[in-house]
């Protein structure tokens, strides 16, 4: 289930200026008290500021209110992998569901007889054999992954009293301007939010961090595209994951619903859990 396993790792100014008079600057909207950013309204700080406008205003373009309140997703779609930039597999079929914050259930194939479950930091793979404990390496990329994803850093690193928010100035990511946020949490780590000034969505998120075996630092970076609004909320339908520049996976999305109230039972194992055996290097 190598490649299936790689599969399931993967799962958006022109003003114009009148010659003679110069129109009156737009107000920006205050973020409202529950806002995860609203403690930034009143930086003095310039950097700190324009951070806290683009972030408000990317926050409300992603759907205000009905955003931060998701408590649920229901995706399906097709899923892909590369290395090197080549595709490696097939296209996978996927069904994700996903419950805020820490339960994810990923069924595969058309079978969807292949589950990957993740609950709070245990990870585990049910098949026809039965319910295993998900290889070491592939729950610790997920666990990196959740933590860092979109979700977490909006309604998790930002409502935190110790994290600081900088705009980190412009740059070109899939051929338009962005505006650049990097927010730094309690821990010193960081992630970078590209936003497109002029619809106020996310275009990419970045963040980095230190490979444990050959002690380098790695970065992974993800494109969101295709946005369609969903119950009030702008869902990114293409999700495009890089690794240290090289694209490793791809995810288009068919169809999405939120706030669908799952049964606990959804989120639960079957059976004894056994540990997967490790497969043998060359002899």
């Amino acid at each position: 289930m190598q490649k299936a396993a790689v599969l399931v790792a993967t799962l958006t100014l022109a003003a114009c200026v009148s010659a003679q008079t110069a129109p009156a600057p737009a107000v920006a909207p205050q973020a409202s008290a529950a806002s995860p950013v609203a403690r930034f309204a009143s930086a003095k700080d310039p950097s700190v500021q324009k951070a806290y406008q683009i972030l408000n205003d990317m926050i409300q373009a992603l759907g205000g209110e009905a955003y931060l309140s998701v408590r649920d997703m229901k995706s399906e779609g097709r899923a892909y992998s590369f290395y090197h930039g080549q595709p490696n597999s097939m296209s996978l079929l996927f069904w994700r569901f996903w419950e805020w914050p820490d339960k994810d259930r990923i069924e595969l194939t058309k079978q969807r007889d292949v589950i990957e479950l993740n609950v709070g930091d245990k990870g585990y793979e049910i098949t026809y054999k039965g319910t295993a404990a998900q290889d070491p390496k592939q729950l610790e990329d997920y666990l990196r992954r959740r933590e860092h994803s979109l979700e977490w850093v909006i309604r998790k690193w930002l409502a935190a009293p110790d994290t600081t928010i900088l705009y980190s100035g412009t740059a070109i990511v899939e051929q338009n301007l962005t505006d650049l946020v990097t927010i730094l949490n309690g821990a010193n780590d960081s992630v970078t939010l590209a936003v497109d000034p002029r619809s106020h969505l996310p275009v990419r998120k970045t963040y980095s961090w230190r490979d444990p075996e050959d002690r380098q630092m790695d970065e992974e970076a993800e494109i969101f595209s295709n946005y369609r609004t969903v119950q009030g909320i702008k869902t990114p339908f293409s999700i495009v994951r890089h690794r240290n520049g090289e694209m490793t996976s791809q995810r288009f999305i068919t169809s999405v619903t939120y706030n669908n109230g799952f049964p606990p039972t959804l989120f639960e194992t079957k059976g004894i859990t056994y540990n997967q055996p490790k497969s043998e290097g060359p002899k």
